[in-house]
């Protein structure tokens, strides 16, 4: 699970509870039950884990390897899903001791088995289709700076951008809704506040429109 705070992209880890690597980081996740799919046991686990219902969710690969879990044989297949994080910060922590840690520090832990590989791919699979779909979106409150919006695509490409032509860039594609209402205590003027427009969105996407970043 991806979530977005502060100013980079994190991922939802926790500490594995089973031997013989108790302790060590990993992902979260969960079983697949015999009358169940698996996109609804994915479901099912966001849900418990989160509270959050209409998640935004996509498989990313399956995992398969004979040996990846020496001490049985596992099958996992791997999701990514996209959290607001401020509303999951005292559940996850006191129910499952899980923790958001940001991707900069991800990239320097090891993961139990093969998780590090689930991490990786899914978060290539993610800066592929954050490009070219306004699923980042999900990550934010349902109002933003453009500051914020800015610093969560330069987190997940892992990259930075060109302020004034991300700003031009977005605001052209009419996809964004000003509000009059300003951030507070950032600066003497404040920065407005957007809100993204799915309805919008989608009638341009029936006329043919091609969203890029």
């Amino acid at each position: 699970m991806f979530g977005f705070y502060g100013t980079e992209l994190h991922l939802l880890l926790h500490r594995f509870p089973y031997e013989p690597l108790v302790g060590h980081w990993a992902l979260l996740g969960g079983f697949v039950h015999p009358e169940e799919s698996i996109d609804d046991a994915a479901r099912k686990t966001v849900v418990k884990l989160t509270g959050l219902q209409d998640v935004y969710m996509e498989q990313v690969y399956t995992f398969g390897d004979v040996y990846r879990v020496p001490t049985d044989r596992v099958i996992t297949t791997c999701y990514y899903a996209l959290i607001e994080v401020e509303p999951t910060l005292d559940q996850l922590s006191h129910e499952y001791g899980a923790t958001w840690q940001p991707i900069s520090k991800v990239l320097q832990l090891e993961l139990v088995y093969d998780h590090f590989m689930m991490f990786e791919k899914a978060l290539e699979q993610l800066r592929r289709k954050v490009r070219y779909q306004p699923i980042g979106f999900e990550l934010l409150p349902e109002k933003f700076t453009m500051l914020e919006l800015r610093n969560l695509y330069e987190s997940i490409l892992g990259r930075p951008l060109d302020k004034r032509n991300f700003s031009k860039k977005i605001l052209n594609m009419n996809l964004l809704v000003k509000l009059k209402e300003k951030q507070k205590g950032t600066s003497r003027r404040g920065a407005y506040f957007f809100q993204f427009d799915e309805k919008r969105y989608q009638e341009l996407v029936s006329k043919g429109f091609l969203f890029e970043i």
